[in-house]
C-alpha cells in the first residue's frame, strides 16, 4: 500500500485496510518473526532461554505485563524492544488527541468528523517509533497527569459548560491509545492513582470527575517494579495485580561471558580510546568479576541489588585512567594495568548501596577490597591453587618469587605515572614472575603478560604471601615478614 495515496477514510477502505488491535498486531508480527526465525528481541543477552521466552508467551496470550526485578536488569529496554513488533505505520483520524481508528472511533470529535465527512474524513499515518509512552512513577503524580481532567481555558475559549465533555483535557493513558504504554516503578505510585488503572486494565474505560465517560482505549500496558519496593516504598495494590496476566521476573547475567557481551555493547567508548589502549582479555573478565563479587559481598545490601550500570561505567573509568596516565606519560598507546583498577572506585561507590556494617568500613574501602577479591577468584583459574597451610618441607610454584621479595630490603614499588617501557622493565625484574608464566601461561603474549605479572603480585598479596602498601604515587609490594627481619 502506497501511503501517500491513502490519505482519506474513503481510500482506506479502497485498499481493504483491516484495522486489529494493538495486542492482535503484537502477537501477529511476533508469531511471524518466530516462524521466520528472526530474532525478537535483539541486543538483549542472557535471557535467551529465560525472560524472552517468558514474555513471548504473554505477547502471544495478550496480556498486560508486569516485568519484576532488581534495578539494572533491562527491564525498560525490553519494554522498549516490544516497538518493533508492531507494524510500522497505522492509520489514525487526522486531528485526534488519542490516535482514533478510522474504522472504529472512540472519541466524540473522530465519530462526529467521520459523521460529517464520511469517506472523505482526513487520515494521517502514525509511525511505530511514536507509538511509546513512558511515565516514570512518583509519589507526586496525580490522577489528572495519567487519565485527564477539566481544562477551564478550554471550556472559557470554546464557550462550554463544565458538564460537556469536550472540555476534558486528556492525560498521558488516553493519549497513548493504540500504543505501548510504560509506567516504570510501578509500587512508588500511590494507593489511590493505582485504584484508577482498575477499569483501563478491566473494561477499557476510564473516569474523569463525574463524566459518564466511556473510551474503550486499545493499549498494551507494561508494568515494571523492584521487589525493594514492596518493603522500603510501597507495593501493588493487590487488585491491581491481579489484573496484570503476566508477571516476569529478570535476573543479572549468570556468567562473566554474559556479563562481557552486554559491557561490550553498552559502555559508551571513545573511539581514540579504543586506538590508545590495550585491554588484556583478563582485565575484561576481571572487571566482570568486582560485579559478581558485590552482589555477594556482606557489606553490600543484597536486596538492593547491583546494577549491570556498574560494570559499564566502570569500564568506561577503566579506559579513562589508562589514557589519562597515557596522556600524563606522553605514550601514544598504552597497555591496561592493573593499578589502573583503582580508577573504578567512584563507579562503584556511586552504584552500591551498603548496610551497617558495610557504611562503618566506608564506601571506598569496600570497593577497593572488591578489587581483591575478584583477584582473588580469577586466580585459580590460571595458576595452581594456593593452600591456606602448608607442610613445611612442602614446595609451592611461588616459593622464588616471595624470596625474590623477601631479600628487597625496601620493597618494590609500581608508580602510578611510570611509562610503559619503565613499567615493564620494573616488572621484569622479578625474574620468578617470567618462570612462572612461562611454566602455566605459556600461550599468553608478550604485552598480556605484563598484566598477568601484577596480577599475580596482587594474587600473592589476597593469599598473604606479600603485602601491599597504597601511597600516593603508587604501589609497594613486600614480603610481609623480610622487613622486620632485616630490620632485626
Amino acid at each position: 500500500m502506497n501511503l501517500e495515496l491513502v490519505k482519506t477514510l474513503g481510500h482506506l477502505k479502497k485498499f481493504e485496510y483491516k484495522s486489529k488491535s494493538i495486542k492482535d498486531e503484537l502477537r501477529d508480527n511476533l508469531i511471524q518473526k518466530i516462524k521466520n526465525k528472526e530474532a525478537t528481541f535483539e541486543g538483549i543477552h542472557g535471557y535467551e532461554n529465560t525472560v524472552i521466552p517468558e514474555l513471548e508467551r504473554a505477547i502471544l496470550s495478550r496480556h498486560n505485563i508486569n516485568l519484576l526485578g532488581l534495578r539494572g536488569q533491562a527491564k525498560t529496554r525490553l519494554a522498549r524492544l516490544m516497538l518493533n513488533l508492531l507494524d510500522e505505520y497505522i492509520p489514525v483520524v487526522e486531528g485526534s488527541e488519542v490516535n482514533d481508528d478510522p474504522f472504529n472511533p472512540i472519541s466524540r470529535y473522530a465519530k462526529e468528523l467521520i459523521k460529517e465527512k464520511g469517506d472523505d474524513t482526513p487520515i494521517t499515518w502514525l509511525h511505530r517509533s511514536e507509538r511509546f509512552a513512558e511515565k516514570l512513577a512518583t509519589p507526586d503524580v496525580t490522577v489528572a497527569d495519567i487519565i485527564g481532567d477539566v481544562d477551564p481555558i478550554k471550556a472559557a475559549n470554546l464557550k462550554l459548560s463544565y458538564a460537556d465533555d469536550r472540555v476534558i483535557h486528556y492525560g498521558m493513558i488516553p493519549r497513548a491509545n493504540r500504543c505501548i504504554f510504560v509506567i516504570n516503578e510501578l509500587p512508588d505510585l500511590q494507593a489511590r492513582i493505582q485504584v484508577a488503572l482498575f477499569n483501563i486494565l478491566q473494561e477499557g474505560d476510564i473516569q474523569i470527575r463525574g463524566f459518564k465517560l466511556r473510551l474503550p482505549l486499545d493499549i498494551q500496558f507494561l508494568f515494571t517494579a523492584n521487589p525493594e519496593d514492596y518493603t522500603n516504598r510501597g507495593s501493588i495494590v493487590t487488585p491491581l495485580k491481579d489484573r496484570i496476566g503476566s508477571q516476569i521476573l529478570t535476573h543479572y547475567p549468570e556468567d562473566i561471558e554474559t556479563a562481557r557481551a552486554i559491557t561490550a555493547q553498552e559502555a559508551r567508548v571513545v573511539e581514540e580510546q579504543k586506538h590508545s589502549v590495550l585491554i588484556p582479555d583478563l582485565a575484561r573478565d576481571l572487571l566482570e568479576q568486582i560485579v559478581f563479587e558485590a552482589r555477594d559481598n556482606e557489606f553490600i545490601d543484597a536486596k538492593s541489588g547491583v546494577s549491570a550500570r556498574l560494570s559499564i561505567t566502570a569500564l568506561e573509568n577503566l579506559l579513562s585512567t589508562a589514557e589519562r596516565r597515557a596522556l600524563i606519560s606522553g605514550d601514544k598507546i598504552t597497555m591496561l594495568r592493573l593499578s589502573d583498577f583503582l580508577g573504578i572506585i567512584p563507579a562503584i561507590t556511586g552504584k552500591v548501596e551498603l548496610v551497617y556494617e558495610g557504611e562503618q568500613e566506608g564506601a571506598a574501602v569496600v570497593a577497593y577490597n572488591l578489587i581483591g577479591e575478584a583477584v582473588k577468584s580469577l586466580f585459580t583459574e590460571f595458576f595452581p591453587k594456593i593452600e591456606k597451610l602448608q607442610k613445611q618441607d612442602e614446595e609451592s610454584p611461588y616459593d622464588d618469587i616471595v624470596s625474590w621479595f623477601f631479600n628487597q630490603k625496601d620493597g618494590f614499588e609500581l608508580f602510578d605515572d611510570l611509562r610503559d617501557k619503565e613499567y615493564q622493565s620494573r616488572l621484569d625484574a622479578i625474574a620468578p614472575l617470567d618462570d612462572l608464566l612461562g611454566k602455566y601461561q605459556p600461550k599468553l603474549t608478550k604485552q598480556d603478560s605484563y598484566f598477568v605479572k601484577e596480577f599475580v603480585l596482587w594474587a600473592l598479596v589476597e593469599f598473604k604471601l606479600l603485602s601491599k602498601f597504597r601511597f600516593s604515587e603508587g604501589l609497594q609490594f613486600k614480603d610481609p615478614y623480610g622487613s622486620f627481619i632485616n630490620d632485626i
